[in-house]
């Protein structure tokens, strides 16, 4: 095995790092919202949707993270041209999620802010959502499964982590537009708040992923 020198070691943790990072806050979002909501808002309302949080007492500390996420998205640099390519994408997306907020808040009790509906404003957010996770769960499933040469048991295992973490955060799309356009689930399932649970769901399997390929899961042993 080739030994790396000082700068190469450098590079190699700190890319380990921005991957963690990037794990980390996919993961610890809907979290962090949720409890500042409770222990500073004093409302434990969970929203409609992560996005919601913008019209809460959460909404800058939703927006910094969303740009945190997107920062380093777009600083992340891939093994190829389209490896960078899906993450600068993911990273743009990530601020159109951050810059152009959902519809207004239905909560009245934990909203601290209010916008009028703007179809524009509105459409282009959905829009970068669903396009931010579709390519999340690209590079999971297409990107980071890819090899340079021998792979090891443990790159077998993390392979099928990233494919899983893709499956899920497809599925999680999917089943989010169902209840959004389906009126059964919507009256059926809109008291558990499933927009909610299912973003979530998907951000876990979006920071699982990148918390494998940082290495924090299932390292080579040599």
């Amino acid at each position: 095995m080739k030994k790396l020198n000082d700068n190469n070691q450098t590079l190699l943790i700190s890319y380990l790092t921005l991957r963690k990072s990037i794990g980390v806050l996919g993961i610890s979002l809907p979290a962090i919202l949720l409890i500042g909501t409770i222990t500073i808002g004093h409302c434990n309302h969970i929203q409609d949707s992560i996005s919601h949080y913008y019209f809460t007492i959460m909404g800058d500390v939703l927006v910094g993270i969303l740009c945190s996420v997107s920062i380093f998205l777009i600083s992340y640099k891939g093994y190829d041209i389209i490896d960078n390519i899906a993450s600068n994408l993911a990273g743009i997306f990530a601020l159109g999620v951050a810059f152009f907020p959902t519809s207004s808040n239905t909560d009245i009790q934990c909203s601290v802010l209010t916008l009028g509906d703007n179809i524009y404003r509105v459409y282009t957010h959905f829009i970068s959502a669903s396009l931010f996770f579709i390519t999340l769960a690209y590079i999971s499933l297409f990107l980071f499964t890819k090899s340079g040469g021998h792979e090891t048991p443990e790159k077998l295992m993390r392979n099928n982590v990233y494919k899983s973490c893709g499956i899920v955060i497809l599925t999680s799309i999917v089943m989010i537009f169902l209840v959004e356009k389906l009126p059964y689930l919507q009256q059926n399932l809109k008291t558990y708040n499933q927009v909610f649970w299912l973003e979530w769901l998907a951000l876990s399997a979006f920071g699982i992923s990148w918390l494998t390929k940082g290495e924090l899961l299932l390292p080579d042993k040599t």
